[in-house]
């Protein structure tokens, strides 16, 4: 259990399983689907057929001063240095068949709803419209697609470092986000 973090009722969603993906464009992006698929298909038993799915994706934005829920990701991969496999685009298509590189795909969730909730909880947070163009947009690009295809939801916050917001203080944060989430119809 997260510090901070409550337990939930039954009535309520809880969070499931947990996974890591390399920080890698193409490279993630197979066991990405892999994941996903495994959760609709019920490879899976961990995922509830009857509960409400959410990817949630976190990323780390070096430069941020605050925690940024993501309303969209760009149909443009260009990293300004390589992934961790060394896969280093410029102004590629992340879907060439979805259009150009300024084709969006947006969040289902209200963004701004959640970002004001954990406002009033004291965290500092804002809505964004850009999630950049390095590997955390590249998966949310595909984890949004995927979620539209499949009637199913997905979001992506960024995180600052630890020396900005410490990694108390993002760990209530999680669990508020967790709760925030819980309550969205």
């Amino acid at each position: 259990m997260l510090p901070g973090s409550r337990n939930f009722t039954a009535s309520q969603r809880i969070l499931q399983k947990l996974f890591v993906l390399d920080s890698a464009g193409e490279g993630a992006v197979e066991h990405l689907n892999t994941l996903l698929k495994s959760a609709l298909s019920g490879q899976d038993n961990q995922f509830s057929s009857s509960g409400k799915v959410i990817w949630l994706h976190f990323g780390v934005n070096s430069g941020a001063m605050r925690f940024a829920v993501e309303n969209q990701a760009v149909n443009e991969a260009t990293f300004r240095c390589p992934d961790e496999l060394g896969w280093k685009p410029h102004k590629v298509p992340i879907v060439p068949s979805d259009g150009g590189i300024t084709q969006t795909r947006e969040t289902s969730l209200p963004v701004a709803k959640i970002a004001k909730t954990l406002s009033e909880m004291g965290f500092d947070v804002a809505p964004s419209d850009d999630a950049g163009r390095f590997v955390c947009n590249y998966v949310y690009y595909h984890s949004l697609r995927f979620a539209k295809e499949h009637k199913i939801k997905s979001l992506f916050v960024h995180f600052p470092l630890f020396v900005t917001i410490d990694e108390e203080t993002q760990m209530r944060f999680v669990a508020s986000l967790l709760e925030a989430l819980a309550s969205v119809d």
